[in-house]
């Protein structure tokens, strides 16, 4: 168990940042996606992302700190 678990720590350590960068920009391209409608963007999947609203609610208002913006760009959603 410790031999794999050091094989592994080895093989995937060079890589885990370059691992968390693309996880963040999958995240903010998803956060982008779900919420592009109500920023004006059209978005032919607009009736399914309606679904995932109720769940990345929660992780709006990070998202959007981490994009830089310092208050909620939607007039509908206050979260600061």
């Amino acid at each position: 168990k410790k031999l794999e678990k050091g094989l592994y720590d080895y093989y995937v350590s060079p890589y885990r940042r370059s691992f968390a960068r693309a996880q963040r920009d999958e995240d903010d391209l998803f956060m982008m996606l779900v919420f592009a409608e109500s920023m004006g963007l059209p978005n032919p999947a607009s009736y399914y992302t309606l679904e995932l609203l109720p769940l990345v609610y929660d992780r709006f208002h990070d998202w959007h700190k981490s994009m830089g913006m310092e208050r909620s760009p939607l007039d509908h959603i206050g979260c600061c």
